[in-house]
């Protein structure tokens, strides 16, 4: 019997939860920017430290930046918080949150426009940096054709209302990930559409590759495509200026190397887009996603060894 029902109960916490989902739309969307992202930005402080996710958050900033003290940890973990609340309540205001509002400045625009007006297909490649929907908004905003890879969420009517908050704001097209995903990222780029992806999270079956000092995981799908299409990996960061207002960087194009040993080059992009990710998080560390488990577990279990010994040892 509890098996028939199942399905029925499932889809109606799935109805629930996305009632919930549409109440926290509307009640931000009536705030407004400014106090929305306030709002946010306390939440985050508030509730993230006794978040199950801060000690995942605190462990990484002890894998990258080992040299800091004590006060330095916390400090960064506070504005990471704020910042992360932040970007939360801004997503249903992204529509709102555009280089033609205003609240975006966009570095190497004409850039950009170029890539608009050639209709030469590149690799947008970035992080989660800031408030991280504000780069496939700059990208839209500026006329580029560009199919974004999205992770679907579990809850398919929350799913539909995540791609009708982006759809407000210009994005049209998404590739899920996964299999069917790649299929549409190439379709995409063969018919000379430009594609975006993040490439700073775990990938377990990904390239390893230098990331703070310790091989991290990392997907390889970016430089392939690079590399398959002649063009190339185009960088972008996200910083937040002051409340909900930020900047879009437009940085140098990262050009694979063509060697003719194919998986050389594909390691090689690989181990570029993690450097030009590193260096982005050097310059504002308080602004990436610190609460993804970014390096094996042999690593974190190697960092929890040396907290135990300098513990025994004092």
């Amino acid at each position: 019997m509890s098996d028939k029902r199942q399905p029925w109960v499932q889809d109606l916490l799935w109805r629930l939860e996305a009632l919930g989902f549409d109440l926290f739309i509307g009640a931000v969307r009536l705030m407004g920017v400014d106090r929305a992202s306030d709002f946010g930005g306390w939440l985050g402080k508030t509730f993230g430290p006794i978040s199950g996710a801060h000690k995942v958050a605190a462990r990484n900033l002890k894998l990258a930046f080992p040299e800091k003290d004590a006060a330095w940890h916390a400090r960064i973990l506070d504005e990471q918080w704020e910042g992360l609340g932040r970007s939360f309540a801004e997503f249903p205001l992204m529509d709102k949150i555009l280089p033609s509002t205003g609240r975006v400045e966009v570095i190497g625009k004409e850039r950009l426009e170029q890539i608009a007006r050639d209709k030469i297909p590149v690799v947008f490649v970035s992080g989660h940096l800031s408030n991280w929907e504000v780069m496939p908004a700059a990208i839209v905003d500026s006329g580029v054709v560009c199919e974004m890879t999205y992770r679907a969420a579990n809850n398919p009517y929350v799913d539909k209302r995540i791609k009708d908050s982006r759809f407000r704001y210009g994005v049209r097209l998404f590739a899920p990930k996964g299999g069917d995903g790649a299929r549409e990222l190439l379709e995409g780029m063969k018919e000379g559409r430009s594609v975006a992806l993040m490439n700073d999270q775990k990938f377990n079956s990904g390239v390893a590759a230098p990331f703070f000092g310790h091989d991290a995981r990392t997907a390889p799908g970016p430089t392939r495509l690079a590399i398959r299409f002649g063009t190339v990996l185009q960088p972008m960061s996200v910083q937040r200026l002051k409340g909900a207002r930020f900047r879009a960087v437009v940085h140098e194009p990262i050009v694979p190397p063509k060697t003719g040993d194919r998986t050389a080059d594909i390691e090689a992009g690989v181990r570029m887009i993690n450097a030009f990710m590193e260096d982005r998080i050097r310059e504002r560390p308080a602004e990436w996603f610190w609460v993804h488990r970014r390096w094996p577990n042999e690593v974190y279990a190697a960092l929890a060894e040396r907290e135990r010994d300098a513990a025994s040892s004092t």
